[in-house]
């Protein structure tokens, strides 16, 4: 007899006075009906646009310890906080050999239309970074064609006089990065011209 997967529940709502206990009552029905057991109940209580979200991080720790079967949400809003979030942890999931399955919106990568979604969102996701690459490159060429200087500008080299004042500063103690601001350099030339 097979073993049931292992359900890791991951819940968020956006601030600290809202509960989670609405999305956890649905999807731990949700995971019963599928058979699957339980494993852990991850949640957090703090905006989608946050990078660092607590119980998202642990949920991925585990499914990179191989805890994990399937990660369940109520909606993929509740977990990745932009579509390109989405298909890269999808991406890591499937990996991992970890499945993921929203219980409201017919993603679910247990079954094979729930692949094909997947397929679909990388496909949107990769069409995109198409998009904002070739944006990228029209507004350079467009800023070459107006004598707009693109990229990082020349660093500026120490005159002689500059780099003597340099090392009598770094003796007086001053930081390489006050230096850098006060002769218009980078920190690695100043640091050059201390040890010269």
């Amino acid at each position: 007899m097979q073993k049931p997967k292992r359900a890791a529940l991951y819940v968020r709502v956006s601030t600290s006075e809202q509960s989670t206990k609405a999305q956890e009552s649905e999807l731990k029905k949700y995971a019963e009906q599928r058979g699957w057991k339980i494993t852990r109940v991850y949640a957090d209580k703090i905006s989608g646009a946050k990078d660092q979200r607590p119980a998202l991080r642990d949920l991925m720790a585990d499914c990179k310890r191989r805890k994990v079967d399937v990660v369940l949400v109520w909606k993929f809003d509740r977990f990745a906080r932009s579509l390109r979030h989405l298909v890269t942890a999808l991406e890591e999931f499937k990996s991992l050999g970890v499945n993921f399955t929203s219980a409201t919106e017919g993603i679910d990568t247990t079954v094979p239309s729930g692949e094909l979604v997947f397929q679909i969102f990388g496909a949107i996701a990769q069409f995109e970074r198409s998009l904002i690459s070739e944006r990228v490159k029209v507004g350079l060429a467009e800023a070459a064609r107006n004598g707009v200087a693109v990229g990082r500008p020349p660093i500026k080299r120490l005159s002689a006089e500059e780099i003597q004042k340099v090392r009598a500063a770094r003796r007086r103690g001053a930081s390489l990065r006050e230096l850098a601001g006060r002769f218009g350099s980078s920190v690695w030339a100043v640091y050059q011209a201390s040890r010269a």
